[in-house]
């Protein structure tokens, strides 16, 4: 943490069932300056290591609670806005509580103004006179202190490396890591397919196995490490700001004394890990193991994860390590913002981040494939392209010929800027296919296509068919959406760590492809998806900078709705994300959170038994019908 950052630190307390919403947050903690010391709170955290002990009070009922704790640094807070807040959630249980009422509770957001005197304030001032702001402490008698840390803090919005546990003398710690300005001052100027991804998280859960029971493993503290090393050194991009430039380009401001720092909390679970486990036998002997995501939001007693996306100051990656009782597995829950990584770019993150932590006792180590951040090698490269547009880029130019704005391209980084989040879709879904079933799709659709655009065909045809019994109408258009990595068909590195994702889109009329063949269905696919090109992204990135109305269009046709059917297929089987390592071994299990968008679908190798894991975002009552389908259950297994 910085030094410069210097102000007070608070803590707050909220029923866990609750979900933190309302009036029910009560203050347990508040320090501001000491006269004695005649020093801030956070020096305090700092000069103890980056540790602070809270006593949790003793007059609460028993239960389950949302802990917030809270550094406020001071040092713009001179203007309004300028006041820096890093909160932390975490979960915690009580046990020895004296009271059976709550104390009086406040909402959250909604505890502070802009102009209270804690929050607008002059650090140049007499710091004796400083008001902590918020509501009133709670004064109720405490417990004593525990050395069972509860959670911890890095300066950071939200950041957490100790577990959530607490017994008869519930405490908590905030821990602050004193090295976090090591990322140099830079602005980093973002590409067009960057901003135009403003708002979207890219995510993965990994689930590791403790088979030797190693008392470190996947280590909160060389985890956490390894992220700032990593972000330091080669991802400076992660704890910058976004900001727009004089030229109205949007840029990322790296600042060391106003860092947004990654929001890492390690969480304990009072199941099993197997609790939330789907098993199947598809040969003798052989059980494959699946995360069910819906059944740990349900019973787990977290809601969701945080999403990441630089909006309003959220931290861009969120990390969520997840111990569960009596269990040797670990979940590692990574989010961050599409901005800034594509899949590719967010695998090698991943990677890159791994590599670091198994090196941490080599200062002097180096990646082995470092990445290349500047996002010239790619305007410099399209600087050589002629632009050729696409066919679906005037399908929806034509469809919304009528409604389509045409913004300046000066403000375009200002305008999705300023969007609000793309809220995830929880309606969420996972089949199964074989090796052995995959490769019969294949055979049976078209033996000289890729597995891709049989399973896509499938899909097409299976998802329209329950489209039309969901909506009981036909719609008029069925779309099919493949990204595509631009770096294997430019001459751009694949170490580039930025956004080069492209979609190529297939619009085909409903009528057509009820009545056609698989096979027919694939060939259509294939004409549209499988002809991309630098010369198709280059007009892409004009359509984004000139004709942005076009990609709203789009954004609004990509749906399951009485006039549209959808499949949006992101296919992540060939990156590695399997193989992980920080130190203890590959993941057995790959997951991952909600997605942003209903339609989309994602696939994941399954290294269990050699198939594939297709993870869809489709509302359910649409899926029952697709558990209905003979044609897909042919060769899907459905999980949940």
């Amino acid at each position: 943490m910085s030094a410069s950052h210097q102000g007070p630190c608070l803590g707050y307390m909220a029923p866990l069932e609750s979900n933190g919403e309302g009036d029910v947050w009560f203050k347990i903690y508040e320090e501001g300056w000491n006269k004695e010391t005649k020093k801030w709170c956070t020096n305090k955290v700092i000069d103890n290591d980056g540790k602070l002990d809270i006593t949790i009070p003793k007059d609460i009922p028993d239960g389950d609670y949302l802990v917030r704790t809270e550094l406020i640094a001071l040092h713009q807070a001179k203007q309004t806005g300028g006041a820096q807040l890093y909160p932390n959630c975490v979960v915690i249980t009580v046990a020895g509580g004296t009271a059976t009422a709550l104390p009086k509770g406040y909402a959250i957001p909604g505890i502070y103004k802009p102009e209270d005197k804690g929050i607008l304030y002059d650090r140049a001032s007499d710091p004796s006179s400083y008001e902590i702001p918020g509501p009133p402490l709670f004064t109720g008698s405490s417990s004593g202190k525990s050395n069972t840390p509860a959670a911890s803090n890095n300066d950071s919005e939200s950041s957490s490396k100790a577990p959530v546990a607490s017994k008869n003398e519930p405490a908590i710690s905030m821990h602050v890591e004193p090295s976090t300005s090591a990322a140099e001052a830079q602005d980093i100027e973002l590409g067009t397919i960057d901003i135009a991804t403003f708002g979207a998280n890219v995510d993965g859960m990994s689930i590791y196995k403790n088979t030797m029971d190693d008392k470190e493993f996947m280590s909160i503290d060389r985890i956490t490490d390894g992220l700032y090393k990593v972000i330091a050194k080669y991802y400076p991009i992660v704890v910058g700001r976004p900001s727009v430039g004089k030229n109205g380009k949007g840029v990322i401001v790296v600042d060391p004394d106003n860092l947004c720092m990654p929001d890492i909390a390690e969480l304990k679970i009072d199941l099993p890990a197997e609790h939330f486990f789907e098993t199947r036998n598809y040969k003798k002997g052989d059980t494959v193991k699946f995360f069910n995501l819906r059944k740990f939001f349900r019973d787990s007693g977290i809601s969701k994860f945080p999403e990441s996306t630089f909006s309003r100051d959220h931290s861009a990656a969120i990390v969520r390590l997840i111990r569960f009782k009596d269990s040797p597995y670990v979940a590692l829950y990574v989010t961050l913002p599409h901005m800034i990584f594509d899949g590719t770019a967010l695998t090698a993150f991943l990677n890159n981040w791994a590599e670091c932590t198994r090196n941490l006792d080599n200062p002097d180590y180096k990646l082995q494939y470092p990445p290349i951040n500047d996002r010239k090698v790619v305007s410099n490269y399209f600087d050589t392209v002629t632009a050729i547009e696409p066919p679906h880029t005037k399908h929806f130019k034509d469809l919304g010929a009528e409604s389509l704005v045409k913004v300046p391209s000066s403000i375009i980084a200002s305008l999705l800027f300023s969007a609000p989040d793309i809220p995830v879709f929880e309606e969420q879904h996972l089949l199964h296919f074989t090796a052995e079933m995959l490769e019969l799709l294949r055979q049976d659709v078209d033996e000289a296509q890729t597995t891709n655009l049989a399973l896509a065909a499938l899909l097409t045809k299976t998802i329209l068919q329950a489209n039309i019994q969901t909506f009981n109408s036909m719609p008029t258009w069925s779309y099919v959406m493949f990204p595509y990595d631009c770096r294997q068909r430019a001459k751009v590195p694949m170490t580039y760590s930025g956004n080069l994702s492209f979609s190529a889109v297939a619009p085909l009329k409903s009528q057509t492809v009820l009545d056609g063949s698989y096979k027919n269905i694939a060939l259509a696919i294939k004409e549209h998806c499988s002809k991309v090109s630098s010369e198709y992204a280059k007009s892409l990135i004009y359509t984004v900078e000139n004709e942005i109305g076009v990609l709203f269009q789009a954004g609004i046709s990509l749906c399951n709705s009485p006039d549209t059917s959808y499949v949006g297929l992101t296919n992540l089987r060939h990156m590695p994300m399997h193989l992980i390592d920080f130190g203890h071994g590959n993941p057995e299990i790959l997951s991952n959170g909600y997605f942003i968008r209903e339609g989309m679908q994602r696939i994941y190798s399954n290294k269990q038994d050699g198939g594939i894991d297709l993870f869809m975002n489709v509302k359910d009552d649409l899926f029952e019908y697709l558990k209905k389908s003979d044609e897909l259950l042919k060769y899907a297994d459905i999980i949940f």
